[in-house]
């Protein structure tokens, strides 16, 4: 038989011949087929890698971006705080520049993770706590860039304590590390690809050894067995070549990552010494305003208060030598020395508002009769010149407020008024039902009653109008004011759920509005206070239980209900008052302070009524913001100190009348 042929079984169970070449060819072909499908993995191999480093940079371009972002925010941050502690305009420019390059790097950012919906979310709330942070660094660069000082460092305080710049850092910590993961993971997989790819080329190599021994048995595929093992050698030296490439790009990564984490520890040092300055900023801003408080409140109190003095011991002292000379007019020099003390009285009042230490004693009020009630004493208080009218709509909403506070802004408004028109002009006072449609000057939406004071005066420039509310700022002469009008104002309007509003341009006027909330369906409007009447004497002799630590307080009082007909029982401290009603003391009133040492007048009454119930109270006060019980005086019988005999005797009938 010819050499050239093998024998091969059939199925059937015959034979027949099979050409030796067309077995070789069968094999080269297997092989060859074998060489495509590796060299396809090899390109699929060679490609992935590609992406793979592709990945690796892009996440080490976000890791940039975002420690540029960080950097950039606390140079931002650290700009802000010089500028506003120096006012020097170089540093307001760098602080704009950092921000706005902040706002870039966000946008920056925003397109390198576009396709990571984690990281999108991120960078979503990064974009709005960035918002979030300019709408707080706004107040205090516009007051520094107007060379408000003082203002723009309370505002950068503020903004210091706010939990927007910690967000913001733990949400770059958030995006740094999760990019920092992908990286770790996508260097694991370009290695991963590149051993795969190195196994793929060892395989290729074999295969076309196999595929050359093959073809030096058949003369007839000899070049083209060349041929392939050439290529098969070319494409390995490309793979070597690709795989060393692919090896020193990781090296470079690793040493640029490292570069990178040095930047980011140099920023984060950046940005500790930037939050040591920032507190310092903020000591020196208490300090600053301790000291200006102190300077201030010193300087108008006590040219006040040596006015009202200079009237009481004046009026006292030509009382005593009329008195001894016996005369009959000292009676006009105790009403003018009493008229002295009342004013110190309201200037105290005033001050406690200010501070809102002043515990606020509301009761329903219908603001028309409120305001109609005051025309003479309006006249009176700003003469002949100037032309009152009084406008109120027909049925007024009435307003939860304290009486006593309302009627003293409003008379405050008009004194105002008549100094900003030299003391000749119309004034307007008018009531006005008003609804609210959404949150404004710090009041939510709903119904509100507008009670306005307007002027033909000069008006207040746009720089006098931002400062009109701040203490002990006036533009008054000196001696004509403290600056504590508007501010007291804007106090009692706030503890009472509303606010104040300014329209006002030099040369067209001013007009002050005090807006209060409409007091709730059913609440009847509270009768007007009382005259300063003799009131009658005590029928009964009733016994009024009263405690006062102030020795010469309680002596006075003692001395006056006596004089009223009532039977005092005076005690120095709340323990003794509780022993004496636990041992059975007949006594139809309390009448204690607010403010004692030890037990206070608001917890005094509470034990009293779990021991005794039914025995009414009467509060008398004239401070009570540090006993932390002024919440609870609302709705109780309070007699403000300093008080008249006749005021103590309507004060204490009414305690009697209501009872426990």
């Amino acid at each position: 038989m010819d050499e050239r042929y093998a024998l091969s079984d059939e199925p059937a169970g015959g034979w027949r011949l099979v050409s030796r070449p067309g077995i070789a060819i069968l094999a080269a072909a297997a092989l060859a087929a074998l060489l495509t499908a590796l060299m396809v993995l090899t390109a699929a191999s060679g490609r992935a890698r590609d992406k793979a480093a592709a990945r690796e940079r892009h996440s080490y371009e976000v890791a940039v971006v975002t420690g540029r972002l960080g950097a950039s925010l606390a140079r931002s941050e650290a700009a802000l705080g010089r500028f506003v502690a120096s006012g020097d305009r170089r540093t307001g420019t760098a602080f704009y520049d950092e921000w706005r390059k902040a706002g870039r790097l966000i946008d920056r950012l925003d397109v390198l993770v576009a396709t990571d919906r984690h990281q999108s979310a991120h960078v979503r709330v990064l974009r709005r706590l960035y918002e979030q942070r300019r709408a707080e660094l706004a107040p205090p660069a516009i007051r520094a860039t107007y060379r408000q000082g003082l203002p723009a460092l309370t505002l950068f305080a503020a903004a210091g304590a706010s939990e927007t710049l910690p967000r913001i850092d733990r949400t770059l910590e958030r995006i740094a590390d999760h990019e920092e993961t992908l990286l770790g993971r996508r260097a694991d997989n370009a290695l991963t690809l590149a051993e795969w790819s190195n196994r793929l080329t060892d395989t290729l190599s074999i295969a076309g050894a196999v595929l050359m021994l093959v073809a030096l048995g058949l003369t007839g595929l000899a070049a083209r067995a060349y041929a392939a093992r050439h290529a098969a050698r070319e494409q390995a030296e490309v793979e070597r070549d690709r795989a060393g490439a692919l090896a020193r790009a990781v090296e470079e990564r690793t040493r640029a990552l490292s570069e990178a984490n040095g930047l980011l520890k140099a920023e984060a040092e950046e940005r500790r010494l930037a939050e040591a300055q920032r507190a310092q900023v903020e000591d020196q801003l208490r300090q600053m305003q301790k000291m200006e408080a102190v300077g201030q409140l010193t300087g108008g109190i006590a040219h006040d208060f040596n006015n009202m003095l200079s009237v009481v011991v004046g009026g006292l002292d030509m009382a005593r030598r009329r008195l001894a000379a016996g005369g009959d007019d000292a009676a006009a020099h105790i009403d003018s020395a009493l008229e002295g003390a009342n004013r110190a009285a309201a200037l105290t009042r005033q001050l406690l508002t200010f501070s809102r230490a002043e515990p606020l004693l509301p009761q329903a009020i219908d603001p028309g009769a409120l305001a109609a009630g005051m025309a003479d004493l309006i006249d009176r208080t700003i003469g002949e010149r100037i032309a009152v009218t009084i406008a109120c709509v027909p049925d007024p909403w009435p307003v939860f407020a304290d009486r006593y506070q309302l009627e003293n802004a409003i008379l405050n408004l008009v004194v105002n008024a008549r100094d900003a028109m030299d003391g000749a002009g119309a004034i307007t006072v008018s009531v006005a039902n008003e609804v609210v449609a959404g949150p404004r000057g710090g009041i939510d939406a709903g119904d509100y009653v507008r009670i306005a004071v307007a002027d033909e005066g000069c008006g207040m420039t746009p720089e006098v109008l931002a400062r009109a509310f701040e203490p002990f700022f006036t533009t008054k002469p000196v001696g004509r004011g403290t600056g504590l009008g508007l501010s007291q104002i804007f106090g009692l309007a706030r503890q009472s759920g509303g606010t104040v509003e300014i329209d006002s341009a030099p040369g067209r006027g001013t007009t002050v509005s005090i807006l209060l909330p409409r007091a709730e369906a059913g609440a009847a409007p509270g009768a007007a206070p009382a005259p300063d009447l003799p009131q009658p004497t005590a029928a009964a002799g009733e016994t009024v239980l009263v405690v006062e630590d102030d020795p010469r307080v309680r002596h006075a009082t003692t001395a006056a209900l006596a004089e009223l007909g009532y039977r005092p029982l005076p005690v120095g401290s709340a323990e003794e008052a509780l022993a004496l009603l636990d041992g059975g003391a007949p006594v139809a009133l309390i009448l204690t302070d607010v403010m004692m040492p030890g037990t206070t007048g608001p917890e005094l009454v509470r034990m009293a009524a779990a021991r005794h119930a039914g025995v009414p109270a009467l509060f008398v006060t004239g401070f009570a913001g540090g006993a932390g019980d002024a919440p609870e005086l609302a709705g109780r019988a309070v007699l403000r100190k300093p008080f008249t005999v006749a005021a103590l005797a309507a004060a204490v009938a009414a305690a009697l009348a209501r009872g426990g």
